[in-house]
């Protein structure tokens, strides 16, 4: 075995470099940090044939002395910390001192910069580890980067590079999530020499909201929910996309702590449990959030390129993360998302069906709250619930209802935001008129997020019955399990589930929630265990008790193919914008859409 011997610096440095710089958006990512922490206001990036031949960023930051070009790119110099307790409030983008020592190691590196107060730009360069003198350069306050030939001098990483388009498409959506963190900086990007993305510096809300749409779409805006909530130390902002603007891939989500783009477990999970309910399998959800705390409360030093951080309080942030966004997407009720009747929105006529009106009160304020589509909840155990009030309507092979039309008022802004029932298509599909043209209601998957959404409001009203297990069950569980079991038992106990630990690493289970009865209960528990010596939470037991609930409230619901009169109807159309996330059933399906007038005359090519 060779001897102990310290490494050469240059060996040092390519190691440092394949840790850091994975492909050329590697080298973008630590340079425009840099320019962002250098106060720039403005940051162009050139590339070309994908970053392998050139990266070149352009920014009106501070600049740097010229004495202080050659520590630059040196190793472990940096000025954005200097003491354990910078490290342990780290602010800034970057901070390990490492970027441009590594990048310069494996490319041939020069940087042009010019400081503040400075009258002169100096250049130094880089190549194979070997740093030139300064010398004056001409440049405009601010600094110059450029990086050619990345990887010239290691070939078997080189090989690694994708293709040109790939590459450049990694920089691209980098960029686009820097912007996104940074709204108030402009970003420009060009591609062997032709200008491709041009990104704005926002100013206000409207321009906050124009790069927001730049990134996620000009849809997204539209189809997506703000959040702004702080609470104990925390300040969570930014949008969530609504349930049924969901994508089949995890492509659009973008979690900023601190400022910082990070993918984190915790901020997965939370994620995932909030939308649970509201989101179609399979489905992904789209968001811009942004997670501000004391930087004291997250280790930002846990990983060489920045991308994932450690929170020392992780179930507060969870919980925080999970219940703001939960009740943020409870408040997805249906035509909550509809614009306020304006002058130009269509008004529902009293004599539009040949009628006189038949009241001259709104028809929503009350007229059907007796309705034969009520849910009785009773006292027994949660699996007595789910029994319809009322007799089933035969069932009728016409396309539509019976004409008989209760009159809406004659004013816009007094029309609910469903509007009133005028048909019903094919038993399946409820049609009515509101203020902005025809409603289309999917009537057994709106009655069943509201059949659902009373089950669990009736649980949450009742005590948890625990039910004894005959014989006591013994289950594996790994060590970690068998603690999270020992210090949760409290916590378990009030869901119904008592757990005690048997040894080092089992556990023994006597009673389970009477909801679950014939469950898997050695599957359960381990599921339940993952998730506390995990995340330290979990709601396992709730989402199990809410798929039985789902259960019965599908077959407690009005199935399609079931005549409905029209004052069932609206009491449906009533309900629903009372319930919350009504928006879509219990398996993320939409349960409403809505065609505006503009909408229904281009089908029609009115007005052409």
């Amino acid at each position: 075995m060779a001897s102990i011997r310290p490494l050469p610096p240059e060996l040092i440095n390519q190691i440092a470099a394949g840790e850091v710089i994975e492909r050329p958006s590697s080298v973008v990512k630590e340079l425009v940090e840099n320019s962002l922490d250098a106060g720039a206001t403005r940051i162009e990036v050139d590339i070309e044939q994908g970053g392998s031949r050139l990266i070149r960023i352009r920014d009106d930051g501070a600049g740097i002395a010229p004495d202080e070009l050659a520590l630059a790119v040196a190793s472990h110099a940096t000025s954005k910390i200097g003491s354990f307790d910078d490290l342990e409030h780290v602010a800034s983008m970057g901070f390990r001192g490492e970027a441009l020592a590594s990048v310069s190691s494996v490319a041939r590196f020069s940087l042009t910069s010019r400081a503040r107060n400075q009258d002169t730009a100096f250049r130094i360069e880089v190549d194979g580890g070997k740093i030139q003198t300064a010398r004056p350069a001409q440049h405009p306050q601010g600094t110059s980067v450029e990086v050619r030939d990345l990887f010239y001098n290691v070939p078997a990483r080189r090989k690694f590079l994708r293709a040109e388009r790939t590459e450049f498409a990694h920089i691209d959506d980098l960029l686009k999530s820097l912007a996104l963190a940074r709204r108030s900086v402009e970003f420009r990007l060009s591609n062997n020499g032709k200008p491709t993305r041009i990104l704005k510096a926002a100013r206000d809300d409207a321009s906050t909201l124009q790069r927001v749409a730049e990134v996620m779409g000009d849809e997204f805006p539209a189809q997506s929910l703000h959040v702004d909530h702080a609470v104990a130390g925390l300040h969570l902002s930014g949008w969530v996309g609504l349930p049924t603007a969901s994508r089949s891939q995890a492509d659009s989500q973008y979690f900023y702590v601190n400022g910082r783009l990070v993918r984190d477990r915790i901020v997965a999970h939370a994620v995932r449990q909030a939308y649970a309910d509201v989101l179609f399998h399979g489905r992904h959800p789209a968001f811009v959030l942004y997670l501000e705390l004391d930087p004291a409360g997250v280790d930002v030093n846990v990983h060489p390129a920045k991308h994932e951080v450690r929170f020392r309080e992780q179930r507060l942030v969870h919980d925080f993360l999970f219940r703001t966004l939960h009740e943020a997407l409870a408040q997805t009720r249906a035509g909550a998302s509809l614009p306020s009747p304006t002058s130009e929105t269509m008004p529902v006529a009293a004599g539009a069906y040949g009628r006189e009106p038949l009241t001259t009160t709104p028809a929503w304020s009350g007229q059907f709250n007796q309705s034969r589509l009520s849910l009785g909840v009773r006292d027994e155990p949660l699996a007595a619930y789910a029994a319809l009030v009322g007799e089933q309507a035969s069932v009728s092979e016409s396309i539509v209802a019976p004409a008989y039309v209760p009159m809406p008022p004659a004013q816009a802004d007094e029309v609910p935001p469903l509007g009133f029932a005028i048909a019903q298509l094919k038993s399946i599909y409820i049609l009515a008129e509101n203020a902005h043209g025809l409603v289309l209601v999917d009537m057994h998957a709106a009655h069943e997020r509201i059949t659902y959404e009373k089950l669990k409001a009736g649980r949450a009203c009742s005590n948890l019955r625990s039910q004894l297990m005959l014989v006591p069950l013994h289950v594996a569980v790994s060590a970690r399990e068998a603690a999270a079991a020992e210090e949760h038992a409290d916590a378990l106990a009030e869901w119904g589930l008592e757990l005690s630990r048997s040894g080092p690493s089992g556990v023994v289970v006597r009673r389970i929630p009477a909801l679950l009865e014939g469950a898997d209960v050695a599957q359960l528990c381990r599921d339940v265990l993952a998730e506390l010596a995990l995340h330290g939470s979990s709601r396992r037991l709730q989402e199990l008790e809410n798929e039985l609930l789902s259960t019965m409230a599908c077959h407690g619901s009005v199935r399609a193919g079931r005549r409905l009169t029209l004052p069932e109807m609206n009491a449906l159309l009533r309900e629903m914008e009372a319930t919350e996330r009504s928006g879509q059933c219990n398996h993320g399906r939409p349960t409403w859409t809505q065609l505006s007038l503009g909408e229904l005359d281009k089908l029609f090519l009115r007005g052409r």
